[in-house]
């Protein structure tokens, strides 16, 4: 069996997941979201994350890290992340392209930043000649393979708060994060004010999601999606496989296993 990370990606489409959607195929709907399976997912979402949620599919993991940042920084703002963060590491520069914002690549011992080590990267608040520390981003789990503790992601929250920041969670394998400490999605993102919430990696066939937690940001990302290349037409496909995902507990099952 191969167990490293990129199985995950090599692995087949749950057959559940298949199944609905060839339900969802029978007939004609409205495109961009604007259908009954895209309304059923984020009630789903909302009973997950919070009846604020608001739920933006889109299709790749890489365009939910860029239109989820996107949505909150400016150019000269920037973004703390371990060194080893996907969107530091695995997106090919992505999110500097198209945010035009500097990311702010911390070195750890494990892959987990902390506030203490966040800390030092302050001082730069309110003097020009630097990049602005603005959004805090982990990934949940993160890349060497280590879980967010939610006392960790506690601590985090807090601290962004306190410094008014934003604090966004990659979650492209929430689910392993949630499996791996026997909580919900929602406490496995505890303290986020914005979230990657991956589906591709734990068996849907494509597409990720667009969380905004916070209600007080993101006011404009759906204009960002749109932008962003993000805003698939039938968007009937994306949607409909959260509804089984969350309904049926699949995330739970596979991510288990």
């Amino acid at each position: 069996m191969n167990k490293a990370f990129m199985s995950d990606n090599t692995a087949p489409v749950d057959k559940r997941i298949l199944e609905f959607l060839s339900g969802v195929n029978d007939g004609f709907e409205k495109p961009y979201g604007n259908d009954q399976w895209t309304e059923q997912a984020e009630l789903l979402i909302k009973n997950e994350f919070g009846k604020d949620a608001q739920f933006f599919p889109v299709l790749t993991g890489t365009g939910a890290n860029v239109i989820s940042l996107a949505s909150v920084l400016s150019p000269f703002q920037g973004v703390v992340c371990a060194s080893s963060a996907h969107i530091n590491v695995d997106e090919c520069g992505a999110p500097e392209r198209f945010l035009g914002s500097k990311l702010i690549g911390l070195e750890t011992t494990d892959g987990k930043i902390t506030p203490d080590i966040i800390k030092p990267t302050l001082h730069s608040i309110g003097f020009e000649h630097h990049s602005q520390p603005y959004v805090i981003s982990v990934s949940q789990t993160a890349e060497t393979g280590v879980v967010y503790s939610i006392a960790e992601l506690n601590a985090l929250s807090k601290f962004a708060k306190e410094n008014g920041m934003i604090f966004h969670v990659d979650g492209s394998r929430i689910s392993n994060a949630a499996a791996y400490l026997w909580c919900s999605l929602s406490d496995a993102c505890t303290g986020a004010d914005i979230l990657s919430f991956g589906g591709t990696k734990n068996g849907m066939m494509m597409g990720e999601a667009v969380i905004i937690i916070n209600p007080a940001i993101g006011p404009n990302l759906k204009y960002f999606r749109k932008q962003g290349m993000q805003l698939f037409s039938k968007m009937r496909y994306i949607s409909a496989q959260f509804i089984p995902y969350l309904k049926e507990s699949i995330w739970k099952e596979n991510a288990e296993h």
